[in-house]
């Protein structure tokens, strides 16, 4: 055994540092070093199958961990996101994959459950790969994102649906079959009610009387046995790890459960990548080295073509959504879980499961140079699409600098010459610059993150700077650049949303306006009219909740970077806010009363 594991270490520390200095990522390292030292190679473990049972417990702390962040709050910021773009990649990918199957096989259910295994992209191999290229903050790696968040989500009812499949309709029809689905049920439903009273009181008392040590072992206690009456009850062990993560997300133990448990997780995980490239079968790929290395291309075509037209209907421009189908093309670790669960279920036999394993490990084989080949066509798209050089600001100062020249930059300038005051306009998009001067505007292009271009509108002379930029990264970097080099010229802002506000807050700026606010509040007062109240009545309701949001917003601004004192805040204001409106109802009828 302790030859084993030196074997693994080894591996993983030679093979796995490679992989990733060439961008190939730690996931291929894994996956190639448990081919190397597998049964096909160099036969320095030939038991794949007690690996691979062992290792699968790296699956189920990835999924205790994935419902450690699964919070509520989170997935209602990214739902569009998730359960549009997310829904719609899975739904789609998977039939059109299981109608091709269909073709070379007749089983419906196999179809299934080969479509939406083949589906499913690796979590641990793209955020990874994502991060280590910077590209997490880019519109295709927050998509990437909210697609693989929604993946993690759909594996855990497959994976108590995959074995009801695999149930003839004769044992179906039994009774004792019924009564072990109806137990499994009320396992799950009594997990659910009572886990997460029990599992804060468990956490509690450990915090209280126990150490650091004896804290890790009370987290392996409960994944380990969330996942043991889990599979008793017949259901997989990772749905029984999800749901202990996602009864604890909320509590005020995540962060410390989480830290214990990653070091595992990551070794455990990186064991059972090892474990499949242990299990590939070479022997198929010297056999159909055509067939299946033309069925993993096609899975990746076919995945590719789905989330580039997905991404276009999201609105994306052309290259985003290229980014993002390059990104995701590839099978994932959870086709693996999956395919395993069907042939223990006897809906997918060994000799189909091991073509499966090879043709998902060879896309995500192809995968980094599908990375290679989009960075490639990003350099020939820019070297045919060279930018304009930036424009030379020859005019002397004015007194206010308009910093985006949108439609909210526009506005405000069609105020000042209104009034004859002049002013210096920036954008950093050209067609945008294009577009207004066709208008007779006088408009510079240039990107304003630059001080040498700052310097050249005259920053130092002007009075005030409005800074109407929409994206929330740009304007907060032209913001700390602002007051960074000229603290003394003031600031308007356009904010985006109420995290954008408290970043400007975090740099001192308190003149900000946020985007769709004032117009809300103004169609507000004319739904309130037209519901019955008088025009007094509707004004004083408006500024009510306007003065009471305001104030909110200062005092959220204290704890925005802490999510449960932030939540906790918004409930809390939720429950102020009806008792000002409340008590002005009553005020207003005892008024009535008295008047009558």
């Amino acid at each position: 055994m302790l030859e084993q594991i030196l074997i693994f270490l080894a591996a993983a520390v030679l093979v796995v540092p490679l992989f990733k200095r060439f961008g190939f990522g730690t996931v291929l390292g894994y996956l190639t070093a448990g081919i190397l030292i597998g049964p096909w190679v160099l036969r320095l473990v030939t038991d794949v199958d007690t690996i691979l049972n062992f290792s699968e417990f790296g699956v189920v702390l990835l999924l205790f961990i994935i419902g450690l962040e699964l919070q509520p709050s989170r997935l209602w910021v990214l739902r569009r996101s998730v359960f549009g773009l997310g829904s719609a990649q899975v739904i789609i990918s998977t039939i059109v994959i299981a109608l091709l199957t269909r073709i070379f096989i007749q089983d419906w259910v196999v179809c299934f459950v080969i479509g939406v295994g083949s589906a499913l992209s690796s979590t641990a191999f793209i955020l990874q790969t994502l991060a280590e290229r910077r590209e997490l903050p880019t519109r295709h790696g927050r998509e990437a994102f909210a697609i693989l968040l929604f993946q993690d989500i759909a594996v855990i009812p497959l994976l108590a649906i995959i074995p009801l499949l695999g149930v003839t309709s004769g044992e179906v029809s039994s009774g004792s079959a019924w009564l072990d689905i109806l137990m499994a049920l009320a396992i799950i439903a009594a997990l659910v009610v009572v886990g997460r009273t029990v599992l804060r009181f468990l956490f509690r008392g450990v915090a209280l009387f126990g150490n650091r040590e004896i804290f890790t072992a009370a987290a392996l206690f409960v994944v380990i046995g969330t996942a043991s009456l889990m599979e008793h009850a017949g259901i997989s062990m990772s749905l029984g790890a999800f749901l202990a993560g996602m009864l604890l997300a909320d509590s005020e133990f995540r962060h410390q459960i989480e830290a214990e448990i990653e070091p595992f997780k990551g070794l455990l995980l990186g064991l059972f990548f090892i474990a499949v490239g242990m299990s590939v079968n070479l022997g198929l790929i010297r056999d159909m080295p055509i067939e299946l290395i033309g069925l993993a291309l096609l899975l990746m075509v076919i995945k590719f073509c789905v989330i580039y037209v997905i991404s276009r209907l999201n609105g994306d421009s052309n290259k985003e959504a290229r980014c993002l189908a390059f990104t995701l093309p590839a099978g994932g670790e959870f086709a693996f879980v999956l395919f395993a669960v069907a042939v223990n279920a006897k809906i997918i036999d060994a000799h189909i499961n091991e073509q499966l394993v090879v043709i998902i490990t060879l896309s995500m084989l192809f995968s980094p140079l599908l990375l290679i080949i989009n960075d490639r066509l990003s350099s020939l798209w820019a070297e045919r699409h060279v930018e304009p050089e930036y424009d030379r600001i020859d005019e002397p100062g004015n007194p206010v600098v308009i910093i985006g020249f949108g439609r909210f930059g526009q506005i405000i300038s069609r105020l000042l010459h209104m009034r004859g005051i002049r002013f210096t306009a920036l954008d950093n998009d050209p067609k945008q610059v294009d577009f207004v001067r066709r208008f007779g505007n006088k408009i510079y292009y240039g990107d304003a993150t630059r001080l040498d271009l700052l310097r050249a509108a005259h920053i130092d002379e002007a009075k005030l700077v409005v800074l109407a930029i929409q994206d929330i990264e740009t304007s907060v970097k032209i913001a700390q650049i602002l007051r960074e080099h000229y603290p003394n010229v003031p600031i308007y802002a356009r904010a985006h949303n109420r995290l954008h506000c408290y970043k400007l807050l975090d740099l001192g700026i308190q003149a900000m306006v946020r985007d769709t606010y004032y117009s809300s509040l103004k169609i507000g007062t004319e739904v309130l009219r037209d519901l019955g109240l008088s025009p007094a009545e509707a004004e004083k309701a408006v500024e009510t909740f306007r003065q009471h949001d305001e104030e909110l917003l200062k005092r959220q601004h204290a704890i925005y970077k802490d999510e449960e004192k932030y939540i906790e805040s918004v409930v809390k204001s939720r429950e102020e806010l009806q008792s000002l409106f409340e008590e002005d109802i009553t005020s207003s009828s005892s008024l009535k009363n008295s008047e009558g």
